[in-house]
């Protein structure tokens, strides 16, 4: 099942990771600052879930190594970067994500709330990944992982629009969502 109960790792060193240069953005996530979301107006997890109650890391599994073969069949003369570029593969990967997102809520407590971006709420999600036994190499090889948590709501969340809408769920996944959130998770809170 693609869902674990997990030790939330707060780093909030990880927040910094949305200001790392990568190709075509020389000063990182365009979205940095931007996005309610996003660091660094995004609260930290302990403002939004309670970590003395059960955190459930959702997670989806994107088999990355696959792909980047079917890509290089399709175009050979493309580069490694090429075949394995987030804009060909991360919105299936998102929409397989929010599916097992749907399949926890239909299990789990009504009243939890989702944390969709957990780096920009300064948690380490290798490092609480590895909490249950999973772990992410990187970058990812063969394969990527994309990671949500689940959980109680906190007694001293400050923003309001973190309160997860369950509605959410049946809204579509962009293609054009330029927030990549460094592969791990997917969606804004």
């Amino acid at each position: 099942m693609p869902f674990a109960e997990v030790k939330v790792i707060i780093d909030l060193s990880v927040r910094g990771l949305c200001c790392k240069p990568y190709p075509g953005h020389p000063k990182g996530c365009p979205c940095f600052g931007k996005k309610l979301g996003c660091p660094p107006q995004a609260p930290i997890v302990d403002k939004v879930l309670d970590l003395s109650k059960p955190v459930i890391a959702v997670y989806n599994a994107f088999d990355l190594g696959e792909h980047v073969r079917q890509m290089l069949d399709a175009h050979p003369s493309w580069s490694d970067r090429q075949l394995a570029c987030c804009l060909y593969w991360q919105p299936r990967a998102r929409r397989e994500l929010k599916a097992e997102i749907r399949k926890a809520f239909n299990q789990l407590h009504p009243d939890m709330v989702l944390l969709g971006n957990p780096e920009a709420a300064g948690v380490n999600v290798t490092a609480t990944m590895e909490t249950c036994g999973i772990y992410l190499n990187w970058p990812p090889q063969e394969i990527a992982y994309q990671v949500s948590l689940i959980g109680f709501p906190s007694l001293v969340r400050e923003l309001d629009e973190y309160r997860f809408n369950r509605e959410y769920l049946n809204e579509p996944v962009s293609d054009h969502d330029h927030c990549m959130d460094h592969g791990n998770s997917l969606f804004p809170i």
